[in-house]
């Protein structure tokens, strides 16, 4: 067992995307990504009231909501199309309204996914706002549909409107804690305990069943958890003696008393809601 660390992510972050409007109008016609065609369309009604209801917007006012999302537009993207690369320049912030979008990072020949984001959230949030180069890319893991809001029009109404600078300070708290709390995981657990600990953290999410089924393949589980795939198959046969089955991606939890005694979760590490 390791105690080798990688570099986790957060839950925010944004977009390079070519965004086709001309002198501020809105265009509505078809972008091209890795050779694909996709559809732009501007948002509809439904779609506006969705992302009002994120946080950070919420409590601003209409006015400023209004001059957010002038120049917003909507797009759907297949399975496994990369949307921002890292090291290029954040001219959106993405949100996600449906499907799910996967984080990673390459260097050197190898690569890691960081997190998932799902809707609706922000997509590097932190990059929009300091007008700074990705660190990491995002690539779809299945069909799904994102607002672009122009990063330009995110800072000016950042500087006009306090409910929503608030809001971002305070989304940007949050996601530096869970930051840390991913830190402390990756250097202070062993690969077999970081295991134990998101196994119980999946189990919370779904409703404490005794049976469930990861949300993501192993491979990208292992490289979330910051281990290879042989590790993780390894990992999972040493929590056989803590309770623990899996058949493919469905997990079986016998004994939570027991995998829990083993993995000793703690909130400062494992609670990601404060």
């Amino acid at each position: 067992m390791d105690r080798q660390g990688s570099n986790h992510a957060l839950i925010f972050f944004n977009q390079v995307v070519d965004l086709c409007y001309d002198g501020g109008s809105m265009y509505d016609g078809v972008n091209r990504y890795d050779g694909v065609s996709m559809r732009v369309d501007v948002m509809d009604d439904s779609e506006f009231r969705d992302i009002r209801k994120l946080e950070i917007l919420a409590q601003m006012t209409d006015e400023n909501f209004r001059k957010l999302t002038r120049r917003a537009y909507v797009q759907n993207f297949p399975v496994r199309v990369e949307l921002i690369t890292e090291g290029e320049p954040s001219d959106f912030l993405h949100i996600v309204l449906s499907g799910s979008v996967d984080l990673f990072s390459a260097w050197n020949g190898r690569e890691a996914s960081l997190a998932t984001v799902r809707p609706i959230s922000t997509l590097v949030l932190a990059a929009t706002i300091r007008d700074a180069p990705y660190l990491m890319s995002a690539r779809t893991l299945e069909k799904s549909r994102i607002a672009l809001i122009p990063s330009k029009d995110v800072r000016t109404v950042f500087d006009a409107d306090n409910a929503f600078a608030r809001a971002i300070v305070a989304e940007l708290a949050q996601c530096y804690r869970s930051v840390v709390k991913n830190i402390k995981e990756l250097k202070l657990r062993t690969s077999l305990e970081r295991l134990a600990n998101y196994l119980l953290r999946q189990q919370g999410r779904a409703g404490g069943e005794a049976v469930f089924d990861l949300d993501f393949e192993k491979r990208r589980l292992a490289s979330v958890l910051g281990m290879t795939p042989e590790h993780l198959s390894r990992a999972f046969k040493g929590l056989q003696p803590h309770g623990v089955t899996v058949n493919g991606t469905r997990i079986t939890i016998d004994n939570r008393s027991a995998l829990e005694k083993f993995a000793r979760p703690n909130p400062l590490i494992d609670d990601f809601s404060s």
